[in-house]
């Protein structure tokens, strides 16, 4: 029985695909459990205007990406942290520090998509990876000075 998949299922495919499975696999547990509807020519039909709609938001998601990732890259963002000896933080410049000093700049990132090896430690500049969507990147410049 073809279906076409509506999520990912392991060793089967993926979402959007139009596979080939028994037809008991399909009636007792795809559909049953929404993985999977069947391949007739409504459904495929409508498969194939819902992959148009999906490309040009992600098409639209692609390009707000790409111009939020140009306004990061030519910016030096600068966070005042309390250090002691040797210029040495006291705690460190973790990412959640770094998207709260951008939510103050009104560019609003989530935390997860900036890329830290390791929390700042020490005043200074830094260069941070700032990942926005699978295609789109780029290199923040975080200025640590002193309190």
């Amino acid at each position: 029985m073809n279906v076409i998949l509506k999520d990912d299922v392991k060793k089967v495919g993926k979402m959007g695909d139009i596979v080939n499975v028994a037809d008991g696999y399909a009636r007792n547990y795809l559909i049953p459990r929404g993985l999977a509807i069947e391949a007739n020519t409504k459904n495929i039909k409508s498969l194939e205007h819902e992959k148009r709609i999906m490309q040009d938001k992600a098409k639209k998601l692609k390009n707000s990406a790409q111009d939020l990732a140009s306004r990061i890259s030519e910016m030096t963002l600068v966070i005042k942290a309390k250090a002691g000896d040797e210029e040495k933080l006291f705690g460190s410049v973790t990412t959640m520090d770094i998207a709260e000093a951008l939510r103050s700049e009104g560019i609003e990132i989530d935390k997860k998509k900036i890329l830290l090896d390791e929390p700042i430690k020490r005043l200074g500049s830094y260069s941070v990876n700032v990942k926005f969507h699978h295609d789109v990147s780029t290199q923040l410049t975080v200025q640590v000075i002193q309190e």
